[in-house]
């Protein structure tokens, strides 16, 4: 795509977190749209990894729309529950989004796991898969991830999500204390970002 003045840009997310994070990230010669905004819902997820349901998201609202799409899929994998909550991230915070929910459940599937957990490095990492797709039919996708470990209490109200339990390698505050500019610096959607912003 070629660096030009005014593209029309829709992200395809319905999550106003990941689409404050996302819009933080692109340049300012977009106008970027929401499916909020323009009264789209999501499609169904029904892939299997998060570059499938990248694709299944960037496909979908660029068909819809005829504009390009920059779609993320993204989600928690703690190593100790097999990788879980992985492409269910978000589903494991009900139909209504409620991460609190999603949170006690990690605590919970954690405990089953190792009743001493809270007393152990918990290994984890942040993936995000970004897709843009044009209304051509071409696309490209990238992969992002941040390593870290969960911690056994909430920390910090920023972000969203899973942040107040996730803190980064090497970091001292978790991405729920961090503020979102610091965050954006070093998040799994930064990186995944990284390797396409060439595109715009």
């Amino acid at each position: 795509m070629k660096r030009k003045k005014n593209i029309n840009l829709i992200v395809g997310t319905n999550n106003p977190g990941k689409l404050r994070e996302i819009k933080e990230l692109l340049p300012k010669n977009l106008t970027v749209y929401s499916p909020k905004y323009l009264k789209l819902r999501s499609p169904k997820e029904s892939g299997k990894s998060f570059e499938e349901n990248s694709l299944i998201k960037a496909k979908f609202f660029s068909k819809k729309t005829r504009m390009i799409c920059l779609a993320d899929d993204s989600g928690l994998e703690i190593d100790i529950l097999h990788k879980k909550p992985g492409i269910f991230s978000s589903r494991w915070a009900g139909p209504k989004g409620n991460f609190n929910i999603a949170i006690n459940k990690v605590f919970n599937e954690l405990n089953k796991k190792d009743v001493n957990w809270k007393n152990k490095k918990i290994s984890a990492r942040f993936i995000c898969v970004l897709t843009i797709y044009w209304p051509d039919g071409k696309f490209v996708n990238s992969i992002g991830k941040v390593k870290g470990y969960i911690l056994n209490k909430k920390k910090g109200k920023n972000g969203f999500g899973y942040d107040p339990i996730f803190k980064p390698l090497s970091k001292r505050l978790t991405f729920g204390e961090m503020r979102p500019q610091d965050k954006y610096k070093i998040d799994h959607r930064f990186q995944a970002f990284k390797k396409i912003k060439k595109f715009f």
